[in-house]
């Protein structure tokens, strides 16, 4: 019938994938990065208001001194996703990120919705930096401007801010305009502010060890109220704050205070992504890009850690200040000069962090709009090779955004899209690796049962990846996505009761646990593609799937009201898809029989590990 001719026609353009140019080293982008580069802009882009302020906030309300445990399970959980981004950016060197990995390996529709992913996050990103830089810069002058233009330009309306911020704006057009002018000079920028910021921090980081006490990691439950009634000026409330701050050590708010600041950290690790999205201008991307996502996830830890153990040193974590919470404590052991350090330092990290999130978004639209998803002038580049429309345009979206809204109740649909994009790319990263070479044919079984098929795949697997054996593991994968995201969102109220030991309690979570494992187990059986990359992520499929697990976690953590903006995004971004992109993409005007090619990354020469890199890991069949 024609309507199934149709429903059949409109399947194979929403699932087309990209075909990667044979030349990878093929770009109108102009290839100038080196892996220092790469990693200064993933350090700028990371340490950003993060380690001034996020840093203390969850020091005095969720973890205690325990803080550096809370960032170092929130590295674990960054340095999954970074793993799994370094592998495909060693694959597929191209600009796009996480938009450019999705088209490669599950096809157009989720590269479009990744994509469009990644626009929301970077908008969001670069216009709530460019409000904070500005209400620091405000502070420093003593908020003077701020009361002025807040006096004369009151605006009331629901969802905007209380007065528009021109400063903010203004810099988010004037770093534009710096992005437009060349890349190279650009990172030449970012490079030495981040310098300056690293030197700053490690500066707090070395000053709080010398003034620190150790006893503020031993404080007894004794020692709160005391604190607490000299904080509030009254002995009588003594009794009566004390639970407010925990029950004093290392952990005053028990493992659980730790977890919950664990989550809270990891958004201080997002940014490094960005790195991924600039494999069409570094000169070595095979090579450069993975290096860069590890080293700056590696400095960036190191940096948390340092200024988080410093800073709960220096005070007790419940007198910390959450709002100027550094100046506060150099303050507080007599170093009244150094504020003004950080005062350098904060503005610095904000500048990176404000480069960082502007550096990916024109090269995220740049990719799309020359695969035809998007409007084609949003690919133009200017004689320097760089997207020069693109970086206009992205840069006056954030800067109205940063100049009107209110951008606190949006951060959680930031991170909404961000946490969406990792569990992508680690999902991508599997499917390549159990894709079957493209001459892969499957032997005729007959008419067999689903089930015997698949308990023949477990017990018997192919020695090499088959058509049959691809479907398994991406059936497979589904099914542990299903079962992991609704194992997050029951979690919330399975995790209260288990105290009450009821037994669906311990019911609930422990049958979809079963089946994740029996997926997983499914995976792990088949055989995996013989072909090599410079970088590989270690012990699949089980990391891969740990990166989706834990960002599942998180996303379960987010509120109704960040789903429903999300929502209302990406049915914006269908609009323009189907009545744009789904007809104008390249892909469609490619010559009819050809099929996708592999990654370009998938041959590369450097390195030949075993699949399971240095970690000692279980081999697969086929291995």
């Amino acid at each position: 019938m024609p309507c199934w001719g149709c429903l059949l026609s409109v399947s194979k353009m929403l699932s087309r994938r990209k075909r990667v140019p044979t030349g990878s080293e093929v770009s109108s982008l102009r290839r100038c990065l080196s892996t220092v580069d790469l990693v200064a802009l993933g350090v700028g882009s990371t340490l950003g208001a993060g380690v001034y302020v996020l840093a203390e906030e969850v020091a005095k309300t969720s973890s205690g001194p325990s803080i550096v445990l809370s960032f170092l399970l929130a590295a674990v959980v960054a340095a999954l996703a970074g793993l799994c981004y370094a592998e495909l950016g060693a694959r597929v060197p191209l600009a796009g990120s996480t938009y450019l990995y999705s088209y490669v390996t599950v096809g157009e529709l989720w590269a479009f919705i990744a994509g469009w992913n990644l626009l929301l996050s970077y908008v969001i990103g670069t216009a709530s930096v460019a409000r904070a830089w500005s209400a620091t810069f405000h502070q420093l002058l003593g908020k003077k401007m701020g009361i002025f233009v807040g006096a004369h330009t009151t605006m009331s309306s629901v969802g905007l801010a209380e007065h528009p911020d021109a400063l903010a704006a203004g810099l988010v057009v004037l770093l534009a305009g710096l992005l437009s002018f060349g890349v190279k000079e650009s990172t030449m920028v970012n490079k030495a502010f981040t310098a300056l910021n690293v030197l700053v921090l490690l500066f707090i980081t070395v000053s709080g060890f010398i003034k620190g006490d150790l006893s503020n990691w031993k404080l007894g439950e004794d020692d709160l109220p005391w604190a607490a009634a000299h904080e509030a000026g009254n002995q009588s409330v003594a009794n009566n704050m004390t639970s407010a701050f925990g029950l004093g050590g290392f952990m005053p708010y028990g493992f659980a205070g730790t977890l919950a600041g664990a989550s809270t950290c990891f958004y201080a690790f997002v940014g490094f992504d960005c790195i991924a999205t600039m494999g069409e201008e570094v000169r070595d991307p095979q090579r450069s890009i993975p290096m860069g996502i590890i080293l700056s996830l590696l400095i960036c830890f190191l940096v948390y850690f340092g200024v988080s153990a410093a800073l709960t040193l220096m005070m007790p974590y419940y007198l910390l200040d959450t709002t100027s919470p550094l100046p506060a404590a150099f303050e507080y052991v007599g170093w009244h000069g150094a504020k003004h350090a950080v005062a350098v330092g904060s503005l610095c990290a904000l500048t990176t962090s404000l480069l960082g999130s502007m550096f990916p978004m024109p090269r995220i639209l740049y990719a799309m709009a020359q695969d035809g998803l998007l409007f084609k002038p949003l690919a133009k580049v200017s004689g320097r090779q760089c997207p020069v429309v693109a970086t206009l345009v992205s840069g006056g979206v954030a800067a109205l955004l940063a100049l009107l809204f209110d951008l606190k109740a949006l951060v959680d649909t930031m991170s909404l899209s961000t946490l969406l994009a990792y569990s992508l790319v680690a999902g991508c990263v599997l499917l390549l690796r159990y894709r079957p070479g493209p001459s892969a044919q499957d032997t005729p079984a007959g008419k067999v049962l689903a089930v015997q098929l698949w308990w023949d795949h477990l017990v018997h697997p192919p020695p090499h990846p088959t058509l049959r054996s691809f479907a398994v593991v991406a059936w497979a994968l589904t099914a542990i996505a299903a079962l992991v995201s609704a194992m997050s969102w029951v979690g919330t109220t399975v995790l209260p009761c288990l105290g009450a030991s009821g037994a669906w309690c311990i019911t609930a979570p422990a049958l979809p646990l079963l089946g994740i494992l029996a997926a997983a187990l499914l995976i792990w059986r088949q055989p995996q593609s013989q072909e090599r990359a410079s970088f590989m992520v270690p012990c699949l499929p089980f990391l891969p799937l740990l990166s989706i697990a834990t960002s599942s976690a998180l996303l379960a953590r987010l509120g109704t009201a960040a789903w429903l903006r999300y929502l209302l995004w990406m049915a914006t971004g269908f609009l323009v898809y189907f009545g744009y992109g789904i007809w104008h993409s390249a892909e469609s005007h490619q010559p009819k029989g050809t099929s996708p090619q592999e990654p370009p990354g998938t041959t590369a020469r450097e390195v030949v590990p075993e699949p399971c890199g240095t970690v000692q890991c279980p081999s697969a069949p086929g291995q």
